[in-house]
């Protein structure tokens, strides 16, 4: 057997390992919920469900990805003979692994005491600080022309600035769009191979084992999550899936290679990040708290117009898949391709909202 092909059958078992791990435990997990109290009762107009719903399925997901992710680092330097080589990937799955303890750990006191915004902010900082002091960090920013490589103390805050932000951003794209059943998994799923099919296709098969032991651990959840969902991730799940998507990214890009590192998750996280970027506006227009809940964001508009769950949960499956091949094509410098099909997602969203602003 080629080492090529040792690689491919590596990939596979690991996907196919988390999701049967995380199949397993959801059960589990809708029983403790039962246990602790974990359970998602609708009170407002946000919510799209009538009946309580358990809400502790981010410990399945958790525990699943965790696992993977530490049998990846003890066995990465015997099963993998090409691409990344040293301790240097190794180390930063640890780092990895850390921070996701942590911000799951955030995730639970939110599911259980309800934090408030600020609170949840603040320590989502903290997580990813963590995550950078251990190694895992932008280590080239290019910003108006000038090269910061982290050489000197300036070039050391720069990165620390960026990374943090970077981190922070996409771990709340995945928790607010956990507004229907099996989005917010779907998507972190088809993000997570996009990921890793881009960082195979460039010999980067620490972040490629790692993405696809996060796609299983997601994609093995959506069995219980689709509609109508017997259990929800919570935002333990989400804020997880969210800071795994964003700190795995960054394990270890090859030098020059940032902006691929960067911006790939960029184009697969599209529908997520321009609902975050369509609340803040919409909230600060209407002159509220940019941290307070509404029910204007994209799954709720298409909702809303009529499509129901299932076909809003699946039209954007289809957008974030779009733009997740948008990404593999980008990674692989075919720009003027992968721009136009992030334009041709783009449209999709514009005219959706569109519609909802007609409809009302």
């Amino acid at each position: 057997m080629t080492d090529g092909s040792i690689i491919k059958l590596i990939v596979i078992l690991c996907f196919v390992a988390s999701f049967a791990l995380t199949a397993l435990l959801t059960p589990v997990a809708i029983r403790v919920s039962a246990r602790i109290g974990a359970i998602d009762v609708p009170k407002d107009d946000r919510r799209m469900h009538n009946e309580p719903v358990p809400r502790f399925g981010g410990m399945a997901i958790f525990l699943s990805a965790t696992v993977l992710f530490i049998l990846i680092r003890m066995v990465f330097h015997t099963l993998i003979p090409l691409g990344e080589q040293g301790g240097e990937p190794t180390e930063k799955i640890f780092a990895v692994v850390m921070g996701g303890v942590l911000i799951y750990i955030v995730g639970v006191v939110d599911d259980l005491k309800n934090l408030k915004a600020l609170t949840k902010f603040i320590c989502q900082i903290v997580c990813a600080a963590v995550v950078f002091f251990l190694g895992v960090r932008i280590p080239t920013i290019s910003l108006l022309g000038l090269d910061f490589t982290g050489e000197t103390p300036g070039d050391l805050i720069v990165s620390f600035i960026v990374t943090v932000v970077w981190i922070v951003i996409i771990t709340n794209t995945i928790n607010l769009i956990d507004g229907l059943d099996g989005l917010a998994g779907g998507v972190a799923a088809i993000a997570s191979l996009s990921i890793a099919y881009a960082a195979y296709i460039h010999g980067h098969y620490a972040v490629t084992l790692c993405m696809v032991a996060l796609a299983g651990a997601a994609a093995g959840f959506l069995p219980f999550n689709f509609y109508p969902a017997k259990i929800f991730m919570g935002d333990s799940g989400a804020m997880f899936l969210g800071f795994m998507l964003a700190t795995v990214s960054l394990i270890s890009p090859a030098k020059g290679a940032t902006a691929v590192a960067t911006l790939v998750p960029v184009l697969v996280l599209g529908v997520p990040i321009f609902d975050v970027l369509f609340a803040v506006l919409r909230r600060l227009s209407k002159g509220r708290p940019i941290f307070s809940a509404d029910k204007g964001h994209l799954h709720h508009q298409l909702a809303y117009i009529g499509m129901g769950q299932r076909r809003t949960v699946l039209m954007l499956y289809g957008i974030s898949g779009v733009m997740g091949i948008a990404a593999i094509i980008f990674s692989r410098k075919l720009y003027l391709e992968s721009i136009f099909l992030f334009c041709v997602a783009l449209l999709f969203i514009v005219v959706l909202i569109w519609e909802w602003n007609k409809e009302k």
